[in-house]
C-alpha cells in the first residue's frame, strides 16, 4: 500500500513538472496555504469560543471567586496533554518558525505546529491571557512546511509559503490582507519582490475569502473613523508615541524577566500552580485580563469603558473618571504580567493580541487624561485607542508598517494615516534604539541564528558550518621523524598542510610543505629532525560548539589565514579553508536570491 501511494504521488509530481511551471505551481500552493491558514484561524476561534460558552453557561455557573481556579484547571489540562499524551514541551510559534527558517531549511516538526491547535483553545478558553494568532500562524506554517516536503519543493519555496501562511492567518483573523502581507515581510524578513509579492497576495486574498465564506461580514472590530486628523493634536500624537515606546520596553523586559523568574522552579507542576494562581488573582481584580481581550478593545472603541472594565471590587467608585483611568492603567501594567505568567506556567498562545489589548488601554488612558485635565482639550478616545494599539505593535514587535496597515484596514479608512505614522514611527524609533531585537528575535539573535533583510548576514546565518569542514587531512604525531612525515603523510596526501596531534587527539600545531621544503630532499636529515621541531603553533582555531559561520568569516578576515583548524569537543576535527567557505557562501547566496 505504501508503494502504491508513492507511485501515485510520483505520477502527480511527474504530471506537474510536465504541465505546470514552477512559478505557477507556487501560486497555486499559495492559494491552498491561504485557504488552510484561514480554516485554522477559524478552527482555533470556534474551539476557544465553545470552551468559553461551556464555562460561562448556566449549567456550570462560574462565579467571580472561581477566577482563582479556572486558569489553574486549564493549565492543568495543558500539562497533562503535553506530559503524558504527546510528551512534548510547548514552544512559542514565531520564534520556532524563525529558528526553522535559519537553521533547518524551513522544516518544522509537525508536533510543534499542530499541538497548539489543541492547547491554545484550552489555554485561552480557561482564562489564559494570551492570543490565538501566534498558534494560527504556527500551525499554518507547519502545514506549508509539510506540503513542501511532500511535493519536493526547494527550501526557498518553503520559506515563501511559510510567509504565505503567516499572511493568510492575519488576513483571516482581521480581514486585513495588506497587513498580513506586510507582517510576513517585516517579521520573517522576506524580500518584497515580484516573485514573493504575488504568492503573498494570493495567500492573503484566499484566506480573507475563506473568512468571508464562513463568517460573512463579521469582523473583530467594527469601527468607523469619524473624527479626522487635526494638525493641532500633533503634540498629543507625539506624546502617545513616546508613551507606547516606553510601554513596549516595559512589555519586553517584563516578558523576559518573568520567564527567567519561573526558570528557577525545578518542576513544571510548580510553575503551573504558581502561574495559574497568579493569573487567577489578577483576573479577580481585573476581569478584562481573561482570555484574548478582544471584547475589551471593542468596548473601548465604542466608548463604553464600564463594560470594558467589567465587574470589579471597585464598582462603587467607577463614577469617578480618575478611578476608571486607574483601572485601565492596571490593565496596561498587568496585561504583560498575566500574559507572560500564562506562558511560563506552560500555556500555549501568542503575544500579538495581548499587545493590542495593552496598547488600546494605553491609548484610551492618554486620551482620557488629556480630556479631563481641565485645560479645554478634547481628543477622540476611540482614535487614541486605535493609535495606542498601533504604537505598541510597532514598539513590541518592531513592525511599524504592519501596525499602520492593520489599523487602516480595521477602520476601512485612511483618515488616521498621518497620526498612525507619527505615533508608530516614534514608538519604533525609541524602542528599537533601546532594544535592538524584539520578543520574537532576541533569543535567536543571541545565538547568531537570526535572519534579517541584510542579505549578507542572512546568507551567513543560513550556512551550515558542518558543510564547510574538510576532514581529509592526514594527521601526524609530534614524535614523527622527517622520514615518517614524508612517507606516512606527504606521499599519501594531496594537501600541503598536516595537523600535528598528540596521543589525546589534541591539536599541537601544523606542519606545512613550506616548513620542510629546504630539507625534504636531504636524506641526512630524515632521522635527525622530528615534527615537533618543524611545526608552527596555531594561534587561531575554530571552536565547533561556539563559532558560527559569521564568526569564522571574521576570523579569516582578522588573521589573513587560508586554512583554520576546527576543534570539536576539545579535539582536532578538521579544517575550514577560505576557498571552501567562499564557495559555500556563493552557492547559498545564489539559492537564496
Amino acid at each position: 500500500m505504501v508503494a502504491s501511494k508513492k507511485s501515485f504521488l510520483y505520477k502527480i509530481l511527474k504530471w506537474r513538472y510536465r504541465n505546470i511551471s514552477n512559478k505557477n505551481f507556487i501560486l497555486i500552493l499559495s492559494i491552498l496555504v491561504g485557504f488552510a491558514a484561514g480554516l485554522i484561524s477559524l478552527l482555533l476561534k470556534n474551539l476557544t469560543h465553545l470552551i468559553e460558552v461551556i464555562l460561562q453557561s448556566d449549567i456550570i455557573s462560574w462565579q467571580t471567586s472561581f477566577y482563582f481556579i479556572i486558569p489553574v484547571v486549564g493549565l492543568l489540562f495543558v500539562y497533562l496533554i503535553t506530559e503524558f499524551i504527546f510528551k512534548k514541551n510547548v514552544r512559542s510559534a514565531i520564534p520556532l518558525i524563525l529558528h526553522s527558517l535559519s537553521k533547518k531549511d524551513g522544516i518544522i516538526k509537525s508536533i510543534h505546529g499542530y499541538l497548539p491547535l489543541i492547547l491554545a483553545p484550552i489555554t485561552v478558553g480557561f482564562g489564559g491571557s494570551v492570543g490565538l494568532l501566534g498558534p494560527a500562524i504556527g500551525s499554518g506554517s507547519t502545514l506549508s512546511s509539510d506540503l513542501c516536503t511532500l511535493l519536493k519543493m526547494s527550501g526557498k519555496t518553503r520559506f515563501l509559503l511559510i510567509g504565505c501562511a503567516a499572511a493568510g492567518a492575519i488576513s483571516a483573523v482581521f480581514k486585513s490582507p495588506l497587513a498580513g502581507l506586510v507582517f510576513a515581510v517585516e517579521v520573517f524578513s522576506l524580500d518584497l519582490t515580484l516573485a514573493s509579492l504575488l504568492p503573498l497576495l494570493f495567500a492573503s486574498v484566499s484566506a480573507i475569502i475563506t473568512s468571508y465564506f464562513f463568517l460573512g461580514d463579521e469582523v473583530l472590530f467594527r469601527f468607523e473613523v469619524i473624527e479626522k486628523f487635526d494638525i493641532y493634536d500633533t503634540p498629543f500624537y507625539i506624546a502617545l508615541g513616546i508613551g507606547t515606546a516606553f510601554a513596549s520596553i516595559y512589555f519586553t523586559k517584563m516578558y523576559f524577566g518573568i520567564l527567567h523568574f519561573f526558570d528557577r522552579f525545578p518542576r513544571k507542576i510548580y510553575k503551573l500552580f504558581v502561574g495559574g494562581l497568579a493569573i487567577g488573582i489578577m483576573l479577580y481584580f481585573i476581569p478584562p485580563l481573561y482570555g484574548e481581550g478582544l471584547g475589551f478593545i471593542n468596548d473601548l472603541l465604542h466608548g463604553d469603558h464600564f463594560k470594558a472594565i467589567g465587574k470589579t471590587p471597585f464598582d462603587t467608585m467607577t463614577e469617578n473618571i480618575w478611578i476608571v483611568i486607574a483601572l485601565l492603567t492596571g490593565i496596561i501594567i498587568f496585561k504583560a504580567i498575566a500574559m507572560t505568567a500564562t506562558f511560563a506556567a506552560g500555556g500555549s498562545g501568542g503575544i500579538f493580541i495581548p499587545t493590542m489589548v495593552m496598547g488600546s488601554s494605553l491609548g484610551n488612558v492618554v486620551a482620557k487624561v488629556i480630556n479631563n485635565l481641565g485645560l479645554g482639550f478634547d481628543v477622540s478616545e476611540a482614535n487614541f485607542t486605535l493609535l495606542g494599539m498601533a504604537g505598541l505593535i510597532a514598539g513590541v514587535l518592531h513592525a511599524p508598517l504592519t501596525s499602520i496597515f492593520l489599523i487602516a484596514e480595521i477602520t476601512s479608512s485612511y483618515g488616521l494615516f498621518v497620526p498612525l505614522m507619527i505615533t508608530t514611527s516614534i514608538s519604533f524609533f525609541i524602542s528599537k534604539n533601546k532594544m535592538e531585537h524584539n520578543i520574537y528575535t532576541s533569543e535567536l539573535a543571541e545565538q547568531g541564528h537570526l535572519l534579517t533583510h541584510d542579505k549578507d548576514q542572512t546568507v551567513l546565518t543560513l550556512m551550515n558550518l558542518e558543510d564547510c569542514i574538510e576532514t581529509n587531512f592526514i594527521p601526524v604525531s609530534p614524535t614523527y621523524t622527517l622520514k615518517q612525515l614524508l612517507s606516512e603523510a606527504v606521499a599519501k596526501s594531496n594537501r600541503n598542510l598536516f595537523p600535528v596531534i598528540d596521543e589525546f587527539e589534541h591539536l599541537v600545531g601544523i606542519v606545512t610543505l613550506d616548513n620542510i621544503r629546504d630539507i625534504m630532499f636531504d636524506i641526512t636529515m630524515y632521522h635527525k629532525v622530528k615534527v615537533e621541531t618543524l611545526l608552527s603553533p596555531t594561534s587561531t582555531v575554530i571552536i565547533y560548539e561556539q563559532d558560527n559561520v559569521k564568526m569564522v568569516m571574521q576570523k579569516f578576515q582578522d588573521t589573513g589565514a587560508w586554512n583554520l583548524p576546527v576543534i570539536k569537543n576539545g579535539k582536532y576535527f578538521g579544517f575550514i579553508s577560505k576557498s571552501k567557505l567562499l564557495t559555500s557562501y556563493r552557492r547559498k547566496l545564489i539559492n537564496f536570491t
